[in-house]
């Protein structure tokens, strides 16, 4: 399956949470013409607490740099590679980085792609808090690794009860409808069709008022991929169906 452009992000490289050897054989397998790194690649705020680079992380980077060679490639930092956004608007290798995006669809739509950290009130006015809550939140994807070797143990299927608590919880479908409130708004005030972001880990496509919001997901709990098709179809898929065009 080709793609017209592939939308990736919140791969968390560094972590131990990432899910590196299903990222690294996406990367490999997906074909498109543009694809777009969209924020938190590397997780430099896991890093502060100890360096943790198993070689899948270094294969991830090798097939990253390895397809810029032949396909547009861009780079949108977010808030855990933050120290990479003073770079914006210069190139490493083949890979472009920018702070921000405008992505034309087939259908001539304009869309904003940005990580959406900027959107997010918590990371606006209180770091700290964001550091904690990314600390409470790696917690509970050990938790979630646990529950799901238990799983595998009786023959069940990969379910991930990290997503399951995180959007039960009242407060936090509060947050993920005010982050996507703001930036729609966002949108609409700057004459956008729709935005395209990571950052909350949920992905999802929809419209609201006109505008659509599409959230590539996430390779710590879904490994998903927001893609374009050719004939201008949106769809998030899951990394390892990207060949057979599967989607959620």
């Amino acid at each position: 399956m080709k793609y017209r452009s592939v939308f990736i992000s919140d791969t968390h490289l560094g972590s131990k949470a990432c899910q590196a050897e299903a990222l690294a054989k996406f990367i490999k397998e997906v074909e498109c013409d543009k694809i777009y790194y969209v924020g938190d690649i590397i997780d430099f705020w896991k890093m502060k607490n100890g360096l943790y680079w198993p070689p899948a992380h270094n294969k991830v980077l090798r097939r990253i740099t390895k397809k810029a060679r032949d396909v547009d490639s861009f780079y949108l930092p977010g808030n855990h590679d933050e120290i990479v956004k003073p770079y914006s608007n210069s190139e490493f290798g083949f890979i472009e980085i920018r702070n921000q995006v405008t992505h034309y669809g087939v259908d001539g739509k304009k869309y904003l792609v940005t990580h959406g950290d900027k959107f997010d009130p918590v990371i606006c006015s209180n770091k700290w808090l964001a550091r904690f809550g990314s600390r409470a939140y790696d917690y509970l994807i050990r938790l979630n690794t646990l529950f799901n070797k238990v799983r595998a143990m009786f023959g069940k299927d990969y379910w991930s009860l990290a997503g399951y608590l995180k959007f039960k919880a009242k407060e936090a479908t509060k947050v993920i409808d005010n982050f996507q409130t703001v930036f729609l708004r966002y949108a609409e005030e700057h004459g956008y069709n729709g935005v395209i972001c990571g950052h909350i880990h949920h992905p999802e496509i929809k419209t609201v008022d006109g505008i659509t919001y599409m959230n590539c997901g996430d390779w710590v709990e879904n490994c998903t991929a927001l893609v374009e098709h050719v004939d201008g179809r949106w769809e998030i898929i899951r990394g390892s169906l990207a060949a057979q065009g599967k989607g959620l």
